[in-house]
């Protein structure tokens, strides 16, 4: 694993050390960001099931401001701060230890908002319109800001959910897919 491209082009980055984890592959981490967006002009992200912090990691190298990383992992939790602390970006990161969902309401106390939002928890574990309304609920997204789900190709999910409208879907080898949804206009 490592970072495609930015700031911190080429460097490694380390898994988490067990099974439970599934990292998006450099492959599809490529073609995910010249899709969304190449590189940011400043902004804020949020990681959510961030696993070793790839995706929140590749978009701060290609110029995010912020980054909000989630896993309820305690090995996944040491393994971003080990990766955030190798490239020196703990100022420009949170990290939280919790379900995402609790995640997403203290976002939303907090008032945050985001302009991309990873969501790529466990295959068939967790519903993408529980996790759309969710973001909907507690006002985490931008008004153009990007909902991007990784998910396994048989998945198939819907077109539109909860104020937000799928903007493409990606195929990638096999198994994976990538759906990005943004806020339907108003």
């Amino acid at each position: 694993m490592r970072v495609i491209s930015g700031k911190y082009k080429g460097r490694q980055l380390d898994p988490v050390p067990n099974r439970l984890t599934r990292p998006t592959t450099d492959k599809v981490k490529e073609a995910l960001f010249q899709i969304i967006g190449p590189f940011f002009q400043g902004g804020n992200c949020l990681d959510l099931f961030a696993g070793s912090g790839g995706l929140g990691i590749e978009a701060l190298s290609r110029g995010m401001e912020k980054a909000v990383f989630v896993d309820k992992q305690p090995k996944a939790i040491r393994t971003i701060h080990d990766n955030l602390r190798s490239l020196e970006l703990e100022e420009s990161a949170e990290v939280f230890r919790t379900d995402a969902f609790m995640a997403m309401k203290a976002a939303g106390k907090r008032g945050l908002l985001f302009d991309v939002i990873f969501l790529d928890p466990p295959y068939g574990n967790v519903s993408y319109e529980k996790l759309l309304g969710a973001i909907d609920t507690y006002h985490l997204s931008t008004k153009k800001g990007l909902i991007v789900c990784e998910h396994e190709n048989r998945e198939r999910l819907v077109d539109e959910y909860a104020g937000f409208s799928r903007r493409q879907t990606e195929v990638y080898g096999g198994t994976t897919s990538i759906t990005i949804y943004q806020r339907k206009e108003q």
